[in-house]
């Protein structure tokens, strides 16, 4: 879908393929894209998992960006209609049934198409979808965890900037933050706020962690942190987990202490992808008085983070069903 003389006109479905675009379009970055899931549940039929979530952030991205807002309805029709089309490249095995964490993924974008070198935002957009099979995120199971770096050398985003949105230069700022975890041996970069006082993100997803006493914390949504839809859904589903689930800012020191002291018994990531990543410790370089490699309780997957992930992806695929919650959304078929 185009956006020109200020609307958003011709919706189609073309094949995957390259495309066309002036050679002067969008060099300063006006980029924003979405992420989501869809599941085939027991019945065959294909569902979204709370789309409208993903619809309103596209819109919170688009005013970051000065690009003009799709209305939610039509983000999702879009969604819907090429869903249905592309329904037939669902992961099954030879039986037809679906793969073990199967899904399809949805990957929704805007970026500027208008050829033009002044710095302003673009008058002239396009709007695009796309769908890709994807197997399981753990395909040996949710067995195993991960190491983060946990460093002050790397910040993501800058206050009153674009780090509450999914704006394509704020990922792309982050790929030399990853490949240092990658060359200390960790997975990933567990970022602090520009002060050197506060976490914030777990790469690309929201952090956590659990308390002796079972608590799950998440640091509290702000400027520099992205409202992960998943973060949102365990705060609605603490009754069903069992667990509190709060935010609040966390203390880098505090942290690392109460890791140190016990106090902390488990932590993570949540994000679309994995759904749930627990994190086994923490390579840091903040506090030279502490050791450089730092265990969360034993090293392996704690109880609560199998009970989010097992939670999450039980409602996910259709066998957790709230009657009380109107999360998932049938793929209406039309062809």
């Amino acid at each position: 879908m185009d956006y020109s003389d200020g609307e958003w006109r011709s919706p189609r479905i073309v094949p995957y393929g390259p495309y066309l675009k002036w050679p002067g379009a969008n060099h300063y970055g006006q980029f924003i894209f979405e992420g989501s899931k869809i599941f085939q549940h027991e019945d065959g039929e294909l569902y979204t998992f709370r789309l409208e979530e993903n619809a309103a952030r596209q819109n919170h991205s688009s005013r970051l960006a000065c690009i003009p807002e799709i209305p939610e309805e039509v983000q999702i029709e879009a969604v819907q209609a090429l869903a249905d089309l592309d329904q037939l490249w669902f992961p099954l095995d030879d039986k037809n049934n679906p793969l073990d964490g199967a899904s399809l993924y949805i990957r929704p974008y805007i970026e500027a198409t208008e050829d033009f070198l002044g710095v302003r935002a673009s008058k002239e957009y396009l709007f695009g979808i796309f769908i890709s099979p994807s197997g399981s995120y753990y395909p040996e199971g949710f067995n195993s965890a991960v190491t983060y770096y946990l460093t002050n050398r790397f910040k993501r985003v800058a206050p009153n900037g674009m780090g509450s949105g999914k704006f394509g230069g704020s990922y792309g700022a982050s790929l030399r933050a990853g490949e240092a975890a990658h060359e200390v041996g960790a997975k990933q970069v567990l970022y602090t706020d520009v002060n050197n006082e506060y976490l914030e993100e777990a790469g690309a997803m929201n952090h956590y962690h659990v308390t002796a006493d079972g608590e799950v914390v998440i640091p509290a949504f702000n400027e520099n942190i992205l409202r992960s839809i998943t973060s949102c859904t365990f705060l609605a589903l603490e009754d069903r987990l069992g667990h509190r689930v709060v935010q609040r800012r966390v203390k880098t020191k505090e942290f690392l202490e109460g890791l140190l002291d016990g106090s902390i018994t488990e932590a993570g990531g949540l994000g679309t992808a994995a759904a749930v990543t627990s994190i086994g410790g923490y390579i840091q370089d903040i506090d030279d008085k502490l050791p450089r490699e730092i265990q969360v309780g034993n090293g392996g997957i704690g109880p609560v983070s199998r009970k989010m992930y097992e939670l999450l992806t039980g409602i996910q695929t259709g066998r957790i069903i709230l009657p009380d919650q109107d999360w998932l959304r049938k793929v209406e078929r039309r062809c």
